[in-house]
């Protein structure tokens, strides 16, 4: 019994010094129609992040005229009509 612990242990400890040592193999290269794929899904990507960032500005702006009191066909009152309320 103490001799198959022994081997399991032994087999262990090669295992546990040898897997950090180990190398996979290299990825094959990407063919041209790969490289195409991924270019256009970068592409899409790039104009949909685009797309999205210009209505979250569109919103942002909407809502800072909206808290601020901002009209922008409203020219700003003047002391006489603020002496007329």
């Amino acid at each position: 019994m103490k001799k198959i612990l022994l081997a399991l242990a032994g087999g262990l400890m090669i295992g546990v010094v040898a897997a950090p040592h180990a190398k996979l193999p290299a990825a094959p290269p990407k063919s041209e129609a790969d490289k195409a794929a991924d270019a256009t899904k970068a592409a899409a990507a790039k104009a949909k992040d685009a797309e999205l960032n210009g209505k979250a500005e569109d919103r942002a702006v909407a809502t800072y005229k909206k808290n601020q009191g901002i009209a922008m066909d409203v020219p700003k009152p003047t002391r006489a009509a603020a002496r007329k309320k």
